[in-house]
């Protein structure tokens, strides 16, 4: 460390990887997000519910869930999602644009590892039977071809739930038990 850098610890190996790859999944929504013109509201809101995604499927794979409050979650997920630098917001907002995922990769010409992380994440989500819905959209829009506006809608248009669902659903399990 010095006067410019400062160095925290994390003993979460698992959150921190975690928090680290999935965060350019919500960035690559962030962008689309941008890109179709929304506001920051909806911005907010995003990155809000891509943080409850990534702590969801974390925990799930053994982190704990505290990391996701902390500089690897909610610290990064910020910069990557809000800056103009972040390789994979630009990407979401050109695809926002209409730009194609080939036509986006050509303008880029360097690695955007949200695409990638993408398709890893979904096949988690899959094989732990964890809701990500952000995840899941975003999956389509990359590979299959489905429209970023078609994919805000099919977001939209999700059942209403509660904001603390997976919250009530463990205490409501501890009361039964």
């Amino acid at each position: 460390m010095n006067s410019y850098f400062r160095v925290y610890t994390n003993a979460d190996v698992i959150g921190v990887e975690i928090g680290g790859a999935l965060k350019n999944i919500i960035a690559l929504a962030a962008g689309i997000t941008d890109g179709l013109g929304y506001g920051d509201n909806a911005k907010a809101a995003l990155i809000t519910r891509g943080l409850a995604e990534i702590a969801r499927i974390g925990t799930k794979m053994g982190a704990n869930p505290l990391t996701f409050s902390g500089l690897t979650g909610i610290g990064d997920l910020i910069v990557t999602c809000t800056s103009v630098h972040s390789r994979n917001w630009r990407a979401g907002n050109m695809l926002g644009k209409g730009l194609s995922i080939e036509e986006v990769l050509d303008k880029m010409g360097m690695v955007v590892e949200g695409i990638r992380t993408t398709k890893a994440a979904y096949q988690l989500c899959e094989k732990y039977e964890v809701d990500m819905p952000i995840t899941t959209v975003l999956y389509h829009v990359l590979f299959d071809g489905v429209s970023a506006k078609e994919g805000v809608d099919q977001l939209m248009g999700r059942m209403k739930k509660h904001e603390m669902e997976e919250l009530f659903n463990v205490l409501d399990q501890k009361l039964e038990n």
